[in-house]
């Protein structure tokens, strides 16, 4: 069972991983399937050191792991439970602003996309 202590060290984990706008893009890169330090940098245009110094905190945040392919190491979303609540914040924070549409069709929450204009 999570207790309080546990459940503010989880979201201080989360909040320091998503603090840096690189461990961001490293993040939402890696939403979209594994990848590696190398092809990271590429995609992201930045060095490898700075990848992999970033994919090192995530992974000490218990954020990502590292999975060694030969020479390479493969680098994923450590629990699918955890990549869809960081796409669910994400779409969450997106849609709290007011001029974008809601992206959940199924949404009652009060006030947002008209949801009580039929009550």
């Amino acid at each position: 069972m999570l207790t309080i202590a546990s459940r503010v060290d989880a979201m201080n984990r989360l909040g320091r991983a998503m603090a840096d706008p690189t461990r961001s893009r490293i993040l939402l890169s890696l939403l979209n399937g594994p990848g590696h330090p190398a092809q990271l940098a590429r995609e992201l245009e930045l060095t490898r050191t700075n990848v992999s110094n970033h994919l090192a905190c995530l992974r000490g945040c218990g954020i990502v792991v590292a999975e060694p392919e030969g020479r390479r190491t493969r680098y994923e979303i450590a629990d699918p439970h955890l990549a869809a609540a960081l796409t669910a914040l994400v779409d969450v924070t997106l849609a709290v602003d007011e001029s974008e549409p809601c992206v959940d069709p199924a949404c009652g929450v009060p006030g947002c996309c008209g949801a009580e204009a039929g009550r």
